[in-house]
């Protein structure tokens, strides 16, 4: 199969940067109907996953609230005492009563505290597990969806968002669980104290319950809003971050800051907006409680002159009534955060609920014993379903041979590579390795026989040793070292003060850009695949750092099949094949001398690559 055949042809393919452009100004604009009981059944199953210490907190909240519901009794006790007029009193009882109260409260209130130590411990543990689901989550999906979604919106829900939902479930059900005992308990304690009072408490909770409601429905499209925008501040942060010495480079400082405003304007609003309406929620529904408050003045002196109740027995009331109806405040004031919390957690779960890669077949193979062999048979292929980017595509590439692919920008170049590495399966057609069609192998077994040199190398914050051994787990010093002097980077590292236990900083900003390609072709030296792919790899490097990569890349090539996408011609010179491709298809196909007898395409642009010179 070492011939290639010209297919009917590739429309002009569209880079990753254009796509996740295109699909992140589209998901901008998107709004996804809310589903707040699916969501708090998906929250709930979280929180049964300590349902135990949940079990425990929620009868320390019965015994803290069951010792301050005492208080107010007492308090009334002590009143009704001192009310027996002047040289009638007994000190002794109030000072009693008084006593008894203040330990009922300081009790109370170190039992509030332990239940606060042991929910942060469980919104921890819960934040930590679900940040570990949604990063394995990552690894699961499909470079696709990478494409489509700013990396900071990703950040922002692994980060921000989760926090807010931790927070929720740290404070907020701490305080739900307290606001139901207080009301049940102190509501139980006003019936006993006088049931006419206690249906004259109730007239204004109506009011509230509706309240509540209705601003329910106001509030929580504002909160969504809010972490929807703040995921799009995010992402431009860090795209700006990655791209400053560009930015700064063409003088793009104000405009970056202009545009910046303009998004951190919108998030501003959007936060604004969210909480205009979340702060107007408390002093409402306390106004409304007030409003029952005064009813309760009025009857209780109604009551109070007929007999019917006590003196200590209204003050008693009026702290119950005031423990009543607090936590309903209490609730509309955190019914913002429960709202907040809500939108994040969609956004968290709408992460989860992203499709994965497809699965492997039932029955896939692992790729074992490669030579090389890999061929397109009559592929057709587009990013998205109503535009085909590649049509009927034929090309067969035989073992241990060094093929070159060329072309204007847009010819579908690296779509070819995206397709050989499954990061997207072909819509028709086949692609076969070893005579089999890739989607019989399992994905680990058939990415494991390729590796990638790019224009971007990958280097991360760690030393070069350990970058290094990125290329193949276990991999001793002895392994990394000839791994590095194969790649013609031993010189120079041990050049380095620490030679390779030198850190090389985020993104190996310590080094310079033939350094960080070496390292990154020691790492493939170190795998030692059958298949290579090269894709502009020193496109973005100075004359001397490209003739000593170009001599790594030879080393690298020997004896296996690799595939090289290239800009700059004269590295492509030796290779066995050179396609030409463009919109319609492969156009020319031969070595480099048979091309440049041709005439054509090939030769035009290797004279126009030596004018440049």
């Amino acid at each position: 199969m070492e011939g290639a055949g010209t297919g009917a042809g590739i429309k002009a393919g569209r880079s990753a940067a254009e796509r996740k452009g295109i699909m992140a100004s589209r998901d901008t604009i998107r709004r996804k109907p809310k589903d707040t009981k699916g969501t708090f059944k998906r929250l709930f199953a979280y929180i049964g996953q300590y349902k135990w210490i949940l079990a425990f907190v929620l009868v320390l909240c019965f015994v803290s609230n069951v010792l301050a519901l005492i208080g107010p009794s007492l308090a009334g006790a002590a009143i009704n005492e001192a009310a027996a007029g002047a040289g009638k009193v007994n000190f002794d009882r109030v000072y009693y009563f008084a006593g008894r109260m203040l330990l009922a409260y300081v009790f109370s209130s170190l039992i509030t505290v332990t239940i606060n130590i042991v929910m942060m411990y469980v919104s921890r543990h819960i934040a930590k597990g679900m940040r570990r689901e949604v990063f394995a989550k990552l690894m699961r999906l499909p470079v696709g969806f990478f494409d489509r979604n700013q990396a900071g919106d990703i950040i922002s829900r692994v980060s921000y968002d989760i926090d807010v939902v931790s927070t929720c479930l740290g404070t907020d059900v701490v305080q739900i669980l307290t606001s139901v005992v207080t009301v049940v308990g102190s509501f139980a304690m006003m019936m006993f104290l006088s049931p006419a009072l206690a249906v004259v408490a109730l007239l204004s909770i109506p009011a509230a319950v509706v309240y509540v409601t209705k601003m329910r429905a106001v509030t929580q499209p504002r909160f969504s809003k809010r972490s929807k925008n703040y995921g799009i501040m995010n992402g431009f942060v860090e795209e700006m971050f990655s791209g400053q010495k560009t930015i700064m480079a063409y003088a793009y400082e104000d405009r970056v800051a202009e545009k910046f405003d303009r998004i951190n304007r919108n998030a501003a609003n959007a936060y604004y907006d969210a909480d205009y309406y979340g702060v107007t929620m408390g002093p409402t529904v306390n106004s409304i409680n007030n409003l029952g408050l005064c009813f309760i003045a009025v009857f209780g002196s109604f009551l109070y002159m007929a007999e019917a109740i006590t003196l200590g027995g209204i003050s008693s009331f009026v702290l119950y009534s005031r423990k009543f109806s607090g936590p309903i405040n209490e609730i509309a004031n955190i019914t913002n955060e429960l709202y907040s919390a809500l939108a994040a957690a969609e956004r968290v779960f709408a992460l989860l609920d992203e499709p994965e890669e497809t699965a492997d077949r039932e029955a896939a193979l692992e790729l074992v014993d490669v030579k090389g062999n890999v061929a397109l048979q009559n592929v057709y292929f587009g990013y998205e379903k109503d535009r085909t980017i590649i049509h009927n595509l034929n090309l067969a590439v035989g073992a241990g041979k060094l093929v070159a692919i060329v072309g204007p920008t847009g010819a579908g170049k690296t779509t070819i590579i995206n397709l050989l590495m499954r990061f997207y399966d072909v819509d028709q057609g086949s692609i076969l390795v070893e005579g089999r069609d890739c989607r019989d192998y399992t994905r680990k077994s058939l990415r494991g026989a390729y590796a990638m040199v790019l224009q971007e190398t990958w280097v991360f914050q760690g030393t070069i040793f350990e970058n290094i051994a990125y290329g193949r787990q276990g991999a001793s010093k002895e392994d990394v070292v000839e791994a590095a002097k194969r790649a013609g980077a031993h010189e120079f590292i041990m050049g380095l003060k620490d030679g390779y236990d030198t850190y090389v900083g985020e993104r190996g900003v310590k080094l310079s850009g033939g350094q960080k390609q070496r390292i990154s072709i020691a790492r493939v030296f170190l795998k030692n695949p059958p298949i290579i792919i090269l894709d502009e790899a020193t496109s973005a490097l100075d004359n001397e750092s490209e003739f000593e990569v170009a001599k790594s890349l030879a080393k690298l090539s020997e004896g296996r099949t690799t595939l090289t996408i290239a800009h700059r011609l004269s590295t492509i010179r030796n290779s066995d094949r050179i396609l030409v491709l463009t919109e319609e298809g492969i156009v020319e196909e031969g070595n480099h001398d048979t091309l440049m007898e041709l005439k054509g395409m090939y030769y035009h642009f290797y004279e126009m690559a030596n004018e440049l010179k």
